[in-house]
């Protein structure tokens, strides 16, 4: 898969520009602050239809300006065009000039893998952000799971409504044993998508963490509460949980707990692991990640690695580089191209960009 162009309006720093890309390796080069990350931003966002930077979408827009476009020719089997438009009113998203209605059907259209400063502290942070990374992927790969995830959420949210409403709730609450059930039979599915997620992951990350590091036995742990348990067990849990849950008026059990663990010799890197140790273990897993898109769909994923050089030293960056072989899309934002090893700049297209504009495009071959 690969982005061949890309027009942006009143996109971030930009009012009106249009890109072409190499099909292998593109090289944004600029001062910090002048839009460098604003491009990736916006293949990142035709993708997943949502910012790795924000969550307020009206940010996105130019100042001053009262809508923001995003448009892109993807090439994966077929060539289709892509066209995102933000206003302060939402959003919406169109391929090939149709208007798709729902998020669940449109976000496994486009894959991309992002490495950015704020991955590398993935370990040490807390496990929502790994649940939001998970969910991230798993729905690019699967367009049925983002589905489920918003059914799950929002009968979650019915059940801790009830939970914060109802007085004097019994074990015997008809209606609390319907969302209970929903719940169960929801998180199944998700959990079993999760295990199938991380068991393709550890088909490759240990290997790429032996390249990277030079050490083996390295692996992720998906836990949650749902792992090899049926409906009857689940039940049996969430009526043992039903007190802690009206004394606290929310869910204690579920998938919406699920966390990873990364693991190396048994030991798990975010208690003993040391800060080098975690970056690579998530360098490993997003390289992983390729793979495993690779497996499932054929077809290698778009590749971001948005200013990893303040994060990493040079010689493992392009190690890293080495490794992908020229086998996927790549954009790499940096301030020094001095970073990279004249023998990868082979067949790429170097962007220098300065006052928030493009103002030199270099092709080499």
């Amino acid at each position: 898969m690969q982005i061949n162009n890309l027009k942006l309006v009143n996109f971030r720093s930009y009012s009106h520009q249009y890109f072409d890309f190499n099909p292998r390796l593109n090289i944004i080069i600029g001062k910090n602050g002048i839009g460098k990350t604003n491009l990736v931003e916006a293949i990142y966002t035709l993708a997943i239809a949502k910012s790795f930077r924000t969550n307020n979408d009206c940010l996105l827009i130019k100042k001053d300006e009262k809508m923001a476009l995003i448009k892109a020719e993807i090439q994966d089997k077929n060539v289709n065009e892509f066209k995102l438009s933000i206003e302060n009113t939402g959003k919406s998203v169109l391929i090939n000039d149709t208007k798709i209605s729902r998020l669940s059907e449109y976000i496994s259209q486009i894959n991309v893998i992002l490495f950015n400063p704020s991955d590398l502290k993935i370990i040490k942070d807390t496990p929502s952000i790994r649940r939001k990374m998970l969910n991230i992927e798993i729905s690019q790969l699967d367009f049925s799971y983002l589905k489920y995830l918003q059914d799950y959420n929002k009968v979650l949210k019915q059940r801790n409504y009830y939970l914060k409403n109802k007085d004097n709730i019994l074990n015997d609450d008809d209606f609390l044993m319907i969302l209970t059930k929903q719940l169960i039979n929801l998180g199944l599915i998700i959990n079993q998508k999760r295990q199938n997620f991380i068991t393709e992951i550890n088909k490759y990350v240990s290997s790429l963490y032996y390249q990277i590091t030079g050490l083996t036995s390295f692996n992720v742990k998906y836990v949650s509460e749902f792992n090899e348990k049926d409906q009857h067990d689940l039940l049996f849990l969430y009526e043992e949980s039903l007190k802690r849950d009206v004394l606290f008026k929310k869910t204690h059990m579920g998938i919406h707990h699920d966390d990873l663990d990364f693991v190396v010799n048994n030991d798990s890197l975010k208690d003993f692991g040391s800060e080098g140790q975690q970056k690579n273990a998530i360098i490993s897993f997003k390289l992983a990640e390729l793979e495993v898109f690779y497996h499932l769909k054929q077809t290698y994923p778009i590749l971001i690695f948005d200013d990893l050089f303040s994060e990493l030293d040079k010689e493992k960056l392009n190690n890293i580089l080495k490794l992908l072989n020229n086998k996927v899309q790549t954009f790499i934002t940096t301030t020094e191209i001095d970073k990279i090893n004249a023998s990868l700049l082979n067949n790429c297209k170097i962007f220098n960009i300065r006052d928030k504009n493009v103002i030199d495009v270099e092709e080499v071959n």
